[in-house]
């Protein structure tokens, strides 16, 4: 059968997921049934987008695809390309809080991240007082809009970043100028085989990669606590990140103290919970999430999250769902300045009935704002997803 090797590739994966280290619960594996399935999705989608020559942009992450530690508040896009081609991508600027470009020589696998060959940001580019822009991307030398492609370059990826959940998203697309046009090659068996094959190739380094993440960068580090302000793996030039993995009983609390940077240093900042599948939690249904203009900053100019099972009654609230251990991240993007570690979080963790002693400033919330603030995180997610 033409599909066997993908078949055989969904079995070989559900084995990886039933045998996983970190399961310690009922949840834990019917999640990871739940990020197999997002797998299969994406590693289909990425296998018949992979088109060189007529490449445009996939949304391989997403709230039903995620993988790598998936930042709730940004879109990720990527595109195929090969070094020896000329590259048109054209846009609008959305009113998001940050956009950037990178390209990337391989792709992710168990032992190894690629390497970042470039990346920008959209101060980088000329873009039109009607917010359009035009960029190309090509073997010639580097000019105005102009970025040279390094050799091995095969990756174009694109994150839209938003910092207030109702900012406009853009628009980019992409088209190879050597072969605009014309039209791929008819589809053929051979390709259909190659194509079914490459899926399940997909799937399983997807899977093993990124449960190997873990190991490369957060298991390593006490528990309950979080790292120094550090650039983030992977040649993001101006975003840092503090990382961190939690394990807490259910009558513990574990408060995250850290300054708000200001828009001045970094027009995002945002701090977000993860799974033990090293994947985001529900950040649609559930305050998982925040960024520093959703949270509520205290009047000395800090930060104080709460990451708890039970609701504490107070804006910041990070809701573990059901997970006593997982994933803790801070992210500053499209920094003006490296960032020192007085500018990273403090952590502490106290019983739950200790909460109000330890918080030097009370934001109370009420039951029907929590539930409006949920209800605008469902709307907000479904416009980014609608387009």
């Amino acid at each position: 059968m033409l599909t066997q090797p993908f078949a055989a590739a969904i079995a070989e994966a559900e084995k990886i997921i039933t045998e996983a280290p970190h399961i310690r619960t009922e949840q834990d594996l019917l999640e990871g049934y739940d990020y197999l399935a997002g797998g299969i999705r994406a590693s289909l989608q990425m296998a018949w987008a992979y088109e060189r020559d007529f490449p445009f942009f996939t949304q391989s992450t997403g709230p039903y695809t995620k993988m790598g530690l998936d930042n709730p508040d940004t879109l990720y896009f990527n595109a195929n390309i090969r070094e020896d081609r000329e590259y048109l991508v054209t846009g609008v600027r959305g009113t998001t809080a940050d956009l950037s470009f990178q390209i990337l020589n391989g792709d992710y696998s168990p032992v190894v991240v690629p390497d970042s060959l470039a990346a920008f940001d959209d101060r980088a580019i000329e873009i039109r007082d009607d917010g359009t822009f035009e960029i190309r991307f090509g073997p010639g030398k580097a000019a105005k809009n102009y970025f040279t492609l390094g050799p091995g370059s095969s990756m174009l990826v694109v994150r839209e970043v938003f910092s207030d959940w109702s900012e406009r998203k853009g628009e980019i697309t992409i088209q190879c100028v050597d072969t605009r046009g014309g039209a791929p090659k008819p589809l053929s068996r051979d390709a259909m085989t190659k194509r079914y094959g490459v899926a399940g190739k997909i799937l399983l380094s997807r899977l093993k990669t990124f449960l190997a993440f873990p190991k490369w960068f957060y298991l390593d580090l006490p528990v309950n606590t979080m790292t120094e302000p550090r650039p983030t793996p992977g040649g993001l030039t101006t975003q840092f990140s503090s990382a961190g993995h939690y394990d807490l009983a259910d009558d513990q609390v574990m408060i995250v103290t850290v300054p708000n940077a200001g828009k001045e240093t970094a027009p995002y900042q945002g701090i977000q919970l993860g799974s033990p599948w090293y994947v985001s939690m529900d950040y649609i249904n559930h305050q998982t999430s925040l960024t520093a203009d959703q949270a509520h900053t205290d009047p000395d100019g800090k930060i104080r999250f709460v990451v708890s099972e039970r609701d504490p009654g107070v804006a910041n609230w990070l809701e573990r769902t059901g997970h006593a251990h997982g994933y803790v991240q801070i992210r500053w993007q499209r920094l003006t300045r490296d960032l020192k570690p007085d500018d990273g979080p403090e952590v502490e963790i106290v019983d739950f009935a200790d909460l109000p002693a330890n918080l030097p400033f009370h934001t109370p919330i009420t039951p029907e704002d929590r539930a409006a603030r949920i209800a605008a995180r469902q709307a907000a997610v479904a416009r980014r997803m609608l387009g």
